[in-house]
């Protein structure tokens, strides 16, 4: 998992908010005549001591020929780490699952430009709906806030203190 900052996504390492503002370039070994969905999480919502609001949805795209992201379908764009001030280390969750076919789904595409519809979720949860199995591919990093996060939440029509 690549970011265009030049960082890379290494089993926990630290990244920073600014580091992972855009969307990376990921891959894994994939069979190019099979379907793919990658998730990225954040368990820590708002905080890894206090994850009152459960997940956090960061992306997802389902139907991904092979290991080609740009050609699958987007459920949830993606959306950086926003970590609010004073919750410490959040783990961002980067998982791949293999699928047994096309998924079909009539969920609202959820864009990068809102919080909407992207809390109190559970990886898990979606995984079993669509019968996805076990994952064949994961990777995290961890990130705090940084001076990127309240002109990201601005961005976003939202209040960052709101979050604590």
């Amino acid at each position: 998992i690549k970011y265009s900052s030049g960082v890379e996504v290494n089993f926990g390492n630290e990244l920073t908010p600014t580091q992972v503002k855009d969307q990376p370039v990921v891959d894994w070994p994939a069979d190019n005549n099979s379907y793919y969905t990658l998730l990225m999480t954040d368990p820590d919502v708002p905080s890894r001591t206090d994850p009152k609001f459960g997940e956090g949805k960061h992306w997802i795209v389902i139907n991904i020929p092979g290991a080609d992201v740009s050609k699958g379908q987007t459920l949830v764009e993606y959306m950086g780490s926003g970590p609010p001030k004073g919750t410490g280390f959040h783990r961002y969750i980067f998982v791949v699952y293999k699928q047994t076919d096309i998924i079909n789904t009539n969920e609202k595409v959820i864009s990068k430009l809102t919080v909407e519809g992207r809390m109190q979720w559970k990886l898990k949860d979606f995984a079993k709906q669509y019968n996805l199995g076990l994952p064949i591919a994961a990777n995290f990093y961890q990130a705090q806030f940084d001076e990127w996060v309240p002109v990201f939440m601005k961005q976003l029509g939202f209040d960052p203190d709101s979050m604590k």
